[in-house]
C-alpha cells in the first residue's frame, strides 16, 4: 500500500490571519443580530416590553435626594434620630390604675353588721344564729352594672370603688337597721383583665392586681417572649386604639414600663429588622450559604461595619471603595441641621443617600460608628475599569471562540488533501 499526495492546498500566515479576522465578524455579527431570538430568555425583554405596548406614558422626573458625605457632624445627627424612641408607651392616656374597681362580671361579696339584735337583719330571739351580722350571697355585677341588695334595691356599682359601694349600701340601710357596718369585697375579678397574647411562651388572661401591674411583669406572667428583644414588637389595644413600640426601648427605657389599665391587651410579634446590600459585593450564595441579599440585624445596635461584614465585605475585584452608599428616608429637620436645603421635598422626609470613603481609615471608624436601621440599603459602587472589563469579556470570548474555529477549518483543510491509494 502506498500513499499519493493529489492535491495542494496552500495556506499562509497572511490568508490564515484574513480568515481569522472573517470568522470573528461573522460570530459577532450572528451574535448581535440573533440575541433576540435565539439566546434563552426567562421573561420578555426590555425591547419585547416596549414594542407591544398599547401605550406608554411619559417618564416621571427624576427622584430628588440628598447626597451627604459622611463626617462626625452628619453621623452625629443621624444616629441621633435613630436612637430616638418613637412613639412613647409613657404617653398612652388612661393609665395609672392603681384602685382595684368593680367592673361588669365581677363576683363580689356583701356583709352587713348591726349593732344588736332585733334590728333589720338580726333577730331578736337569743341563740337562733350566731354573730351580729349577715353575709348577703354572692352576687355577679350583671351587663349593666348592678347588684341587689336586700332592703337596699339595686345599686350600681361598676366603676367604683369596694368602698364607695359600702358607703352607698350604709346609707340606703341606716334608716332601717341598727346602726348598720358594710363590707365589701370582690370574690372574683372578671371584668378588669388584661390579655398576653402573641408571640409569648404562655399566652394568658388574667385580673389586674390590685396595686396594678406594669408591661413588663405582665409579659413576665405569660411566660416572657420567644424572640430576642430586638426582633419583638409590642402592641398595646387601649380603648379603642393601637400603641406600638419595639420591646428593646421598653428595656432600656424604664419610662416606657407602664402600668397597665383594665381591658388592655398586650400583643407580641416578632418582626424581625432586615437590611439590603447591593452592587460590588460576594454573589449571593458565597456567604455563609445565604442566598440573596436580604440579611437580618444580629444585636439590638447594629453598625454599618457589621452590617457590611455579615454581607461579605466588598468585592477587591469590581468594587470602587471610596464610593460606598447607604440609602433611607430622613425627616427634613435633620437635613437642615446639617445645612441642606430642603424646600424642594413637598413631604415630611426625604430621600438622603450617605457616602462612605472605605479606602481612608477614617472612613472605617465613621462606618463602625454609624447605626443601621430597619430597612436601610446598602449599595456598593462599582470601580470605573469594571465597566470596560464587562465589554472586553464578550469581545474576548468572540474573538477566541473565532481564531479557534479558523484554526480547526485550517488543519481539517490540510488534511483533506492526503488521501490513501489502492
Amino acid at each position: 500500500m502506498t500513499f499519493q499526495r493529489v492535491g495542494r492546498f496552500s495556506v499562509g500566515k497572511k490568508s490564515f490571519g484574513g480568515l481569522t479576522r472573517y470568522l470573528a465578524f461573522l460570530a459577532l455579527a450572528t451574535t448581535i443580530a440573533g440575541c433576540a431570538g435565539f439566546t434563552p430568555q426567562d421573561a420578555p425583554n426590555a425591547i419585547s416590553v416596549n414594542a407591544n405596548a398599547a401605550l406608554v406614558s411619559a417618564p416621571s422626573a427624576p427622584l430628588p435626594y440628598a447626597l451627604m458625605p459622611i463626617n462626625a457632624d452628619v453621623l452625629r445627627a443621624t444616629n441621633s434620630i435613630t436612637d430616638a424612641p418613637g412613639l412613647s408607651f409613657s404617653r398612652i392616656p388612661g393609665g395609672n390604675y392603681r384602685n382595684v374597681t368593680i367592673g361588669v362580671g365581677d363576683i363580689v361579696n356583701v356583709t352587713v353588721y348591726e349593732a344588736q339584735a332585733g334590728g333589720l337583719f338580726i333577730p331578736r330571739e337569743a341563740s337562733v344564729r350566731p354573730g351580729n351580722f349577715v353575709d348577703i350571697p354572692r352576687q355577679q355585677v350583671d351587663q349593666s352594672g348592678n347588684i341587689n341588695i336586700p332592703y337596699a334595691g339595686s345599686i350600681k356599682i361598676a366603676g367604683l370603688t369596694p368602698r364607695a359601694v359600702s358607703t352607698i349600701i350604709h346609707e340606703r340601710l341606716k334608716d332601717r337597721a341598727i346602726d348598720p357596718q358594710v363590707v365589701v369585697s370582690v370574690a372574683e375579678q372578671r371584668g378588669h383583665q388584661v390579655n398576653v397574647l402573641g408571640e409569648v411562651n404562655a399566652p394568658i388572661r388574667f385580673p389586674i392586681d390590685p396595686g396594678g401591674i406594669r408591661l413588663m411583669a405582665a409579659i413576665a406572667r405569660g411566660g416572657g417572649p420567644k424572640y430576642p428583644a430586638y426582633e419583638t414588637k409590642i402592641t398595646i389595644n387601649r380603648a379603642g386604639r393601637t400603641y406600638e413600640q419595639s420591646m428593646s426601648s421598653v428595656v432600656r427605657r424604664p419610662g416606657e414600663d407602664i402600668l397597665l389599665a383594665p381591658g388592655d391587651v398586650v400583643f407580641l410579634a416578632r418582626v424581625p429588622r432586615v437590611f439590603m446590600v447591593f452592587g460590588s459585593t460576594p454573589s449571593p450564595g458565597s456567604v455563609g450559604g445565604i442566598n440573596n441579599r436580604r440579611f437580618p440585624f444580629d444585636n439590638d445596635e447594629m453598625s454599618l461595619s457589621e452590617a457590611l461584614a455579615k454581607a461579605g465585605g466588598l468585592d477587591p475585584t469590581r468594587a470602587d471603595s471610596r464610593s460606598f452608599y447607604v440609602y433611607r428616608f430622613e425627616p427634613k429637620p435633620l437635613l437642615e441641621s446639617v445645612g441642606i436645603d430642603v424646600s424642594q421635598f413637598p413631604t415630611q422626609t426625604a430621600p438622603a443617600v450617605y457616602k462612605f470613603d472605605m479606602s481612608k481609615p477614617d472612613g472605617m471608624f465613621l462606618a463602625n460608628t454609624f447605626k443601621m436601621r430597619d430597612h436601610d440599603l446598602l449599595v456598593a459602587a462599582e470601580a470605573p475599569s469594571t465597566e470596560f472589563i464587562k465589554l472586553m469579556n464578550p469581545l474576548t470570548a468572540v474573538t477566541t471562540n473565532a481564531s479557534n474555529i479558523g484554526a480547526t477549518v485550517f488543519y481539517s483543510r490540510q488534511s483533506s488533501t492526503v488521501r490513501v491509494a489502492p
